[in-house]
C-alpha cells in the first residue's frame, strides 16, 4: 500500500528529521520522500490524523497470545490485531502455550500463523523441554528456525548448573538466554508484594529478596560463563542497582520492566481486584521511582506490556486461586507516556530491538517503512470498550492515561484503528 502521511512529527533520535513536522511519502514499503510539504500528485491514500506523531515501529519483548492450546484466551490473529492497533510493529511471543514452544516445529507453526500480517511475530523458544526446568530444549534448532531468545515464561531456572550450561552453549550461535528473577523457595505461596499492604490485607507476600537473590545468582553465573543474559520484568529498587553494577563491570546483561510496575503500586491491592495479581507483583512507590530512574538513565533497556491474557474463570475467583497476569498492549503507551514523557516512552518501546536482534528502521528516505503512528497528548481513561483482546483481565482498567497509538505501517500494510 502506498500512503502519504501528512504533518507528522517525527520522533526518531537517529533521524535528521527528529522532532520536526514533515510529510512522509511511502511507496511499496519504502520511504520515498520526506519534506515539509508533499503534493499528492500520484493520488495515493492520505493519512491525516490529529496531532500525528510517528516513530520507528515499537517492539514488545514479552507478549502471550494463548494459541496453540489456549485459543479462548487469545488467538494469534486477534493478538496481532491488538498489537497493531496498540502501536506495536514487532512482538516477541512467549512459549507458554500448549504444547510449549520447545522445538523448531513449534517455532515454524507460530511464524506460519503470522504470515501476511502487518505485525512481525518473533517466537521465543522455551529454554527447557516443556518449560519444566529439567533438560535444555532444542536451542540451536529453534534459533535456526527463527527463535529470538530462550525463556521459560515466568518460571525461574532453579538449577544453577542448568542455567550455566545454557549460557555456555548459547554462545556457540549467539543465542540470548532469559532468566526470570524469582527465587521460589523464598516466595513460597506468595501472591503480592511483601510489605505493609500485604500485612494489612492478610495476603501472603513475595519479598523483594526473592527477585534480588535470583538476580545475584544469575549475574555470578554470567560472570563465570560469559554469553548474553536478559533479565525480564525486574520490579525492585535493589534489582536496578544490581544490574547497574553488573553493566559497569562489563557483563553482557540487559533487562526490561513491565509497564504496570512503572505505573501502579501495591496500594491498588486495597480493592482485592484479581487484575492486580501480577508476577512480578506490584511494589512500593520507592521501587516505582527507582525503576523509572533506571529506565531514563539506561540501566533498564526497555519496557514491555507483559501482555498475558487469562480466561475469566481463572481471574474472576478468590484472590488466592486467581492466576497471575494482565493484558497490557492496549494501555501500554498511554501509561508509559504519562509517567515518562513521549521521547523516553518511544526510546523504551524501541530500545529492546538491539537486545533481541530486531533490525532498526530509521525514518529516512530510502529506508524500509516500519512506523508507529500515535498522539502523545490525548488524555483518556482506559475502559472495557478500549480492549481489543479476547480476554479482559486488565490491571490498568479505569486508569487515566496520556497518549494513544493510532496504529502502524509495516510490511507494506497500514493498520490503523478506526
Amino acid at each position: 500500500m502506498n500512503i502519504l502521511l501528512k504533518s507528522a512529527a517525527i520522533v526518531d533520535s537517529t533521524s535528521k528529521h527528529h522532532l520536526k513536522k514533515r510529510d512522509i511519502l511511502i511507496e511499496n514499503g519504502t520511504i520515498k520522500k520526506i519534506a515539509a510539504s508533499i503534493v499528492n500528485t500520484k493520488q495515493v491514500k492520505e493519512v491525516s490524523l490529529l496531532n500525528l506523531h510517528v516513530s520507528q515501529g515499537w517492539f514488545d519483548s514479552s507478549v502471550s497470545f494463548g494459541e496453540p492450546g489456549f485459543e479462548e484466551r487469545e488467538t494469534i490473529n486477534n493478538g496481532l490485531k491488538t498489537a497493531a492497533y496498540s502501536g506495536f510493529a514487532h512482538v516477541a511471543v512467549n512459549a507458554n502455550t500448549f504444547p510449549v514452544t520447545d522445538s523448531k516445529g513449534n517455532i515454524k507453526f507460530l511464524k506460519s500463523k503470522a504470515e501476511g500480517n502487518a505485525v512481525s511475530l518473533y517466537p521465543i523458544g522455551a529454554l527447557t523441554m516443556g518449560s519444566k526446568g529439567v533438560d535444555l530444549a532444542e536451542l540451536f534448532d529453534m534459533k535456526n528456525e527463527g527463535a529470538l531468545s530462550f525463556y521459560d515464561y515466568k518460571k525461574p531456572i532453579e538449577n544453577a548448573n542448568l542455567l550455566k550450561i545454557a549460557l555456555q552453549y548459547a554462545q556457540n550461535f549467539d543465542g540470548l538466554v532469559q532468566s526470570f528473577p524469582y527465587e521460589k523457595s523464598v516466595s513460597r505461596n506468595g501472591m503480592v508484594n511483601e510489605e505493609l499492604n500485604s500485612t494489612l490485607l492478610g495476603l501472603k507476600g513475595i519479598p523483594s529478596l526473592a527477585e534480588e537473590l535470583q538476580i545475584t545468582r544469575d549475574l555470578y553465573l554470567l560472570e563465570y560463563t560469559g554469553g548474553k543474559l536478559h533479565i525480564p520484568t525486574i520490579s525492585t529498587k535493589k534489582a536496578v542497582a544490581l544490574i547497574k553494577e553488573a553493566k559497569k563491570k562489563g557483563l553482557n546483561v540487559t533487562c526490561s520492566v513491565a509497564v504496570s510496575n512503572l505505573f501502579l503500586t501495591d496500594d491498588a491491592l486495597e480493592s482485592f481486584d484479581t487484575n492486580y495479581k501480577l508476577l512480578p507483583p506490584l511494589r512500593t512507590s520507592e521501587d516505582t521511582k527507582a525503576l523509572l530512574k533506571g529506565l531514563k538513565e539506561g540501566t533498564i533497556d526497555g519496557v514491555t506490556s507483559d501482555h498475558d491474557p487469562i480466561d475469566i474463570e481463572r481471574k474472576k475467583t478468590e484472590f488466592d486461586h486467581a492466576d497471575f497476569g494482565s493484558i497490557g498492549l492496549e494501555s501500554c503507551f498511554g501509561a508509559l507516556n504519562k509517567v515518562s514523557g513521549f521521547e523516553t516512552a518511544v526510546a523504551a518501546l524501541t530500545g529492546l530491538k538491539k537486545v533481541f536482534g530486531v533490525k532498526p528502521a530509521p525514518i529516512e528516505e530510502g529506508k524500509n517503512a516500519n512506523i508507529t503512528l500515535f498522539n502523545p497528548e490525548i488524555n483518556w481513561t482506559f475502559s472495557e470498550k478500549d480492549i481489543i483482546s479476547s480476554s479482559k483481565n486488565a490491571a490498568l482498567l479505569h486508569c487515566k492515561l496520556k497518549g494513544k497509538a493510532y496504529g502502524i505501517y509495516a510490511n507494506k500494510k497500514l493498520a490503523v484503528n478506526g
